[in-house]
């Protein structure tokens, strides 16, 4: 009988340490990137806002001194451009939060993978009601006080984009995109830098925006060092058109003529 047991408990032993995974030993590496060609991400609220009918902001004519370039209600891409990074290895269940505050999301497009959780923080001193666009969400509406220590819970049900709004405020619009092999999410700066830290292997690099995924695929190998710098930028969109120099132009047309 005893030894019965002892045969069990060993059994029992081995088992568990076949099912726990070893942990990582491997050093994670700073690395350091740049997106670019964002100039046609585009704030979707500011654009929805701008329309007569919605009847919520004024636009002022703007002044001839400032450039057109300027006008462009583009998006902050600090808090809307999530640039996500993929890899074959799988990951764990996490829960994500997303700030209300000052009338929007912080962040306004989050990603994450099959299985994890979205926790709403109301960080405004007024109440929330957000709610998801798409049907069969598995969001259980209600108001959410000002008090960001209860959050409301959700895990989407399935891969796809959902766009959350809000029933008391209408500015509120963002989007959780939920995919699979997300390793994590960065946010660059104003300018488009952007940094992090991740273990040696090979990468992939999307861009997202508004709930979508933007531009194309960035395929890096990440290997040990102090430090790594991605070798060419993330493009989140098409490469700008480039401007021509209307007087270089013309002056080359009037030396044809001389000549």
């Amino acid at each position: 009988m005893k030894k019965t047991i002892k045969k069990s408990v060993a059994a029992l032993a081995l088992a568990s340490l076949v099912v726990v995974p070893a942990a990582s030993n491997a050093t994670p590496v700073p690395t350091k990137g740049k997106v670019v060609n964002t100039q046609d991400l585009l704030n979707p609220v500011w654009t929805e806002a701008k329309e007569s009918k919605s009847n919520r902001y004024y636009f002022m004519e703007p002044a001839s001194t400032v450039p057109n370039d300027v006008r462009i209600l583009r998006g902050h891409l600090w808090r809307e451009l999530c640039i996500g990074v993929f890899s074959d290895a799988d990951q764990q269940k996490q829960t994500k939060p997303m700030r209300l505050e000052g009338g929007r999301t912080i962040p306004v497009t989050r990603v994450i993978n099959v299985g994890d959780s979205i926790e709403f923080e109301n960080h405004d001193p007024f109440d929330h009601e957000i709610y998801v666009v798409q049907p069969g969400s598995a969001f259980s509406e209600g108001r959410i006080k000002p008090d960001a220590k209860t959050p409301t819970t959700w895990m989407p049900p399935a891969e796809g984009s959902y766009e959350i709004r809000d029933r008391l405020l209408p500015s509120v619009r963002s989007w959780v995109v939920v995919t699979s092999k997300l390793v994590k999410c960065v946010y660059p700066t104003r300018k488009g830098d952007f940094a992090t830290e991740l273990e040696p292997g090979a990468y992939t690099l999307k861009a997202f925006f508004s709930g979508a995924n933007v531009g194309d695929p960035l395929s890096i190998t990440v290997k040990d060092g102090k430090d790594f710098q991605l070798p060419d930028p993330l493009k989140a969109g098409k490469d700008p058109e480039k401007k021509t120099d209307d007087k270089k132009d013309d002056k080359k047309t009037d030396d044809k003529k001389g000549g």
